[in-house]
């Protein structure tokens, strides 16, 4: 192994390292508790160190976000083929994406309602953001009728499912009714029958 190939390894072992201490940390004490310190102090090295690798929070917030759409990509992959119908499919792409955002708060929140330097819904997008929102697309897309335009269909009950999670987990909507209100998105999306 050459010199060159054991320095990029041991740099993105690094990288890694940082993107894990956030994330944990993260979760366990929220985004406020997040500081290029904190994480030095966390992965035992300075923050120099830190800083050849990040320019700050918000760029390792952002790996963190990327990191967070190929997980949610790959639970909707599994949620949407696992489906024996159309119906089926979205009600289990549903279920996915709000179990998503609320068993990982803390990605979700880095993925989804923190300002993080990632273009969406552009040719520039990163392929993890694409993925993610395509396993979304091909969910909703067999429902399009018409002169539907799949793409705003699947932003809409993007929105939907995005607004039932983020309300639920604020306390805002109650726990006990989140299968109904499912239930009642997909109904709608998907008619009666």
């Amino acid at each position: 192994m050459s010199i060159q190939t054991r320095r990029e390894r041991e740099r993105a072992e690094r990288e890694r390292l940082i993107v894990t201490a956030a994330r944990e940390l993260a979760e366990a004490e929220g985004w406020d508790a997040v500081t290029t310190r904190r994480l030095a102090a966390e992965i035992e090295y300075s923050q120099p160190v830190l800083y050849s690798h990040f320019k700050g929070k918000g760029a390792i917030m952002t790996a963190v976000a990327l990191e967070g759409f190929g997980e949610l990509a790959a639970e909707l992959r599994t949620a949407r083929t696992g489906a024996r119908d159309t119906r089926g499919a979205l009600t289990a792409v549903a279920a996915a994406y709000t179990s998503f955002a609320r068993r990982r708060p803390a990605l979700y929140d880095a993925m989804f309602t923190h300002l993080v330097d990632l273009p969406f819904a552009t040719e520039g997008a990163p392929a993890p953001l694409w993925e993610a929102f395509n396993e979304l697309l091909w969910a909703v897309e067999p429902i399009a009728v018409g002169d539907d335009d799949p793409g705003l269909l699947t932003e809409t009950f993007w929105a939907g499912l995005h607004g039932l999670a983020t309300l639920m987990r604020s306390g805002r909507l109650p726990e006990p009714t989140h299968e109904r209100r499912l239930a009642l998105l997909v109904g709608h999306f998907a008619g009666s029958g």
